[in-house]
């Protein structure tokens, strides 16, 4: 599905230029369920973030099903991931304008789907995440659990081929982690393609495979245990 080249991203700084991505050579196959680990500042979200075309400042290539991504101009890319991508924001970025109901609807509203039929998947959305009381709140009315439901609804509502996640149980307790994990591996049992950023090695145990990254290097991937040792890729 996805093959990053050389990928890197960095920033200026006074002292320099910053590297937050180095050298991130990786393939992504359609149907996996991918975990990415690593030490705060290891260049996890900032990977994400490349992924979902959040992020336009980095060079190397991006093919997303044999599309070169790194080609593309800004509304392809923003087109590209309407179509394709779902992401979950550990900060949950819902429209603060927008109701529960409306924000979830968001993404069906890029695409061709009927508004009476949008409205039935609405409804059963907000059903599945028992949040139905919840429908016409706007997001500054609810908790940061209940949110971060939101945003886990709004990103898989339409049934994205790519799904991203930035911790996306973080901000849940228990029982509620254990649901959305369950629903993330039922979405990739039934072939969404699954990438997801965590520190919690109970949600990595729903993945099958295991990436690593430190100081914006990937250090270790369990689908390549050839990988070049992180010392000697630095050099």
């Amino acid at each position: 599905m996805i093959q990053l080249k050389n990928l890197e991203r960095s920033y200026k700084t006074p002292a320099g230029q910053f590297f937050v991505l180095r050298r991130v050579n990786l393939e992504i196959r359609e149907g996996e369920f991918i975990t990415i680990m690593g030490p705060s500042g290891a260049g996890k979200s900032s990977l994400l973030n490349v992924l979902a075309l959040l992020d336009d400042a980095w060079q190397g290539e991006y093919w997303f099903r044999d599309q070169a991504v790194h080609e593309m101009k800004r509304k392809q890319r923003a087109e590209l991931a309407k179509r394709n991508i779902g992401m979950v924001f550990q900060s949950y970025h819902l429209l603060d304008d927008l109701t529960v109901r409306e924000n979830i609807d968001l993404p069906l509203s890029y695409t061709d789907i009927p508004h009476q039929q949008r409205q039935g998947m609405v409804a059963d959305t907000l059903d599945r995440f028992q949040i139905v009381a919840k429908k016409d709140l706007f997001p500054s009315q609810l908790s940061g659990g209940q949110q971060q439901l939101v945003g886990v609804a709004r990103a898989v509502i339409h049934r994205p081929a790519l799904l991203l996640a930035d911790e996306p149980t973080g901000n849940l307790h228990s029982s509620q982690a254990k649901e959305i994990m369950e629903l993330f591996r039922e979405l990739n049992q039934q072939g969404t393609t699954i990438v997801q950023v965590t520190h919690s090695e109970v949600n990595a145990e729903y993945g099958s495979r295991t990436i690593q990254l430190r100081d914006g290097w990937v250090v270790s991937d369990t689908a390549n245990p050839d990988l070049q040792p992180y010392e000697a890729v630095k050099q």
